[in-house]
């Protein structure tokens, strides 16, 4: 019988990505998502049955923080992720034969503005704020379920780079239309993920059955925004980049609906756990990244 994956929230960039993987080793991918042609979330029985003999369920859900964090946006935030981790921890525990791994996606954002050291699961410091909040009772959510016959893993997910989609397709148009300099300081903290690294920590957890609970999902060498810049103008061949000072990106933050915690805050997280359990990186340096990602 043909392995069953379930995806939650499967149709955005890093969803894709994953379905594409997972259907060329074999595997049939259920998507449950608001888009047509896949299972709707209000289908809950529909839902239960696709979970149910499934190898794994992934949970991407939530709605983009990529907005103004005005109070509706804010609740919408929260609520499209609690609420979909919810219904599919009822999901599992309604299952006959619910699936071994349960992965939800959370954020690097969970630790405070570093710039003095890096934070590691155990020894990283739960920041504050907005953004803070959400991971919190994202994960909160997730744990809150027992499930005997169900491991739990929660991501804390760094910025993705891939081809298809994501922060890359900003930042090119920066660094071609000459703005590709520092950003704020440039001393904030850059850290960040190759797409298929991030598929492959998922397979990593899959076969390593004896790990569960939280784990960073971020290169071993994160960046300062200013090497970030520097290397994307030499990958791509530009000699200019105006920097953009914190008062020019909070006005154009304004015009085009987002906020600039995306761009200043110093996220400096490092992949303790799974380094330690022996997940070798494929993409661990930024230039070779983007080497693979722009050339």
């Amino acid at each position: 019988m043909r392995k069953k994956i379930v995806i939650a929230g499967g149709t955005g960039f890093i969803g894709k990505y994953f379905e594409k993987q997972f259907r060329s080793m074999g595997y049939d991918v259920i998507i449950i998502s608001r888009q047509r042609h896949h299972l709707a979330w209000d289908d809950k029985q529909g839902i239960v049955e696709a979970l149910n003999n499934a190898d794994m369920l992934i949970n991407l859900a939530g709605k983009s923080v990529d907005c103004r964090y005005n109070e509706k946006n804010k609740q919408e935030i929260i609520r499209s992720r609690t609420s979909t981790t919810n219904l599919l921890g009822k999901s599992i525990q309604a299952c006959s034969n619910p699936p071994s791994l349960w992965i939800n996606s959370s954020t690097a954002t969970i630790y405070r503005h570093a710039e003095d050291r890096p934070m590691s699961e155990e020894g990283g410091d739960i920041g504050t704020g907005f953004s803070v909040d959400v991971a919190k009772k994202w994960e909160e959510a997730l744990f809150s379920f027992e499930l005997p016959a169900t491991r739990q893993v929660a991501l804390r997910i760094a910025i993705v780079l891939g081809k298809e989609g994501g922060v890359m397709t900003p930042f090119k148009n920066l660094v071609r239309f000459g703005l590709g300099g520092v950003q704020g300081s440039g001393n904030q903290r850059f850290s960040w993920i190759h797409i298929d690294d991030l598929f492959q920590i998922v397979m990593f957890l899959r076969e390593n059955e004896e790990l569960s609970g939280v784990f960073n999902c971020s290169s071993p060498y994160p960046v300062t925004n200013r090497e970030l810049m520097e290397e994307l103008r030499k990958t791509m061949n530009v000699k200019i980049g105006l920097p953009s000072p914190r008062w020019l990106l909070e006005i154009g933050a304004v015009f085009i609906k987002t906020e600039t915690e995306l761009v200043l805050k110093s996220r400096w997280v490092i992949p303790e756990r799974l380094e330690r359990a022996g997940y070798k990186f494929t993409y661990d340096k930024l230039d070779k990244t983007l080497d693979d990602l722009l050339t």
